[in-house]
């Protein structure tokens, strides 16, 4: 009978199959099993209508994080494209649901296949671009995917975008907010599970080859331009996917919220949270949906309480705040929440006798 595991004093792996398991204790999967059910059967029920929203947006939005983070943070391709790619999977979402009449349960996952399919072809420079030139070109795709929304009319309804009417899934409407809660949340525990689990096979380990060196990759004999794509297509894949959630939660889509600052702000998440962890992906996401909120509410009191002009002032300040933010992170914790998270749980492993 195999013995329990709580807090070992060190690394008593033997093989490499220990080595790659994704919880290093029981301890860590009894606390996941206790954070789905308190994620699944509390939360939903003692959030109010408001507080409900944010966790859904939080939800929709980790999952682009969380696909964005495998191309900068584990492969080493920047792109400043992810908030476009995202309204592709939006669109995508709403043109199959409005024009082509395909269910929910379709319309989703064949809208991040659509993604996958533009990610990759916007992913062709990286065969001959990398560092601040691919940066560059990805930033061209968010500007191609922007005029597109706009421009295309008859297939996108232009600035006037494109209502879609409620989802079901097995007979359930989806039209309130916790029905909804319940599909992000499981979407987002399924993709989540993907992602670390992709790390850990020769993909996964052919990603971070590439992203250390990617001249050492291509002779240990990994075909780089190759695995470079696929990685586009991975990440745009769960852009696309949240997209599309995203469209189905929102219920009309305009071409608005598919801006430059909407990349910048998933940049922003992943270096916040740690580049190279899926936990990290999480926890910026958190960081930055909260901020937004607290700017918010603040300019919103301060035009409430008359100070007018002050609210007008601090409204723009989101950037500077975020500017701030990325650059107090990356000079006093470059590794992001995750290494802060990993600090806190790591002085709990030998206590109380830690100091």
């Amino acid at each position: 009978m195999r013995r329990l595991q709580f807090h070992p004093c060190g690394n008593f792996n033997e093989t490499y199959d220990q080595e790659l398991t994704i919880f290093e204790t029981d301890y860590g999967r009894l606390s996941m099993w206790i954070g789905l059910i308190l994620l699944f059967a509390v939360v939903p029920f003692i959030s109010s209508a408001y507080l409900l929203y944010i966790i859904n947006i939080i939800g929709i939005y980790a999952i682009t994080a969380i696909g964005l983070n495998l191309l900068i943070g584990y492969t080493g391709q920047i792109s400043l494209g992810h908030g476009a790619f995202f309204g592709v999977g939006a669109y995508s979402a709403a043109i199959l649901a409005t024009k082509a009449s395909f269910p929910f349960i379709i319309a989703v996952p064949l809208a991040g296949a659509i993604t996958a399919i533009v990610g990759m072809f916007f992913g062709l420079p990286s065969a001959r671009l990398k560092h601040l030139y691919l940066c560059i070109a990805t930033l061209a795709s968010q500007f191609i995917l922007e005029y597109v929304f706009v421009q295309w009319e008859s297939l996108t309804g232009g600035a006037e975008g494109i209502s879609i009417p409620s989802g079901s899934l097995f007979g359930i409407d989806l039209g309130s907010d916790r029905n909804f809660y319940y599909v992000i949340f499981i979407c987002f525990a399924v993709m989540t599970w993907m992602a670390v689990n992709l790390i850990r096979t020769r993909y996964g380990r052919a990603f971070i080859a590439i992203r250390d060196n990617d001249q050492a990759a291509e002779g240990m004999g990994i075909p780089i331009f190759k695995y470079k794509l696929l990685s586009f297509a991975i990440s745009s894949f769960y852009a696309g996917f949240a997209g599309a959630l995203f469209a189905y939660y929102m219920i009309s889509i305009t071409p608005e919220p598919f801006n430059l600052w909407l990349s910048i702000e998933y940049i922003a998440m992943i270096i916040i949270g740690g580049l190279g962890s899926i936990p990290g992906s999480v926890f910026g996401t958190i960081f930055i949906i909260a901020l937004n909120e607290i700017l918010s509410l603040a300019t919103e009191f301060l035009m409430n309480v008359g100070a007018t002009g002050i609210g007008i002032t601090i409204a723009p300040l989101r950037e500077f705040v975020y500017g701030l933010a990325i650059i107090l992170f990356i000079i006093f914790e470059p590794k992001g929440l995750a290494e802060v998270w990993r600090i806190v749980r790591s002085s709990f492993r030998l206590w109380p006798f830690s100091y």
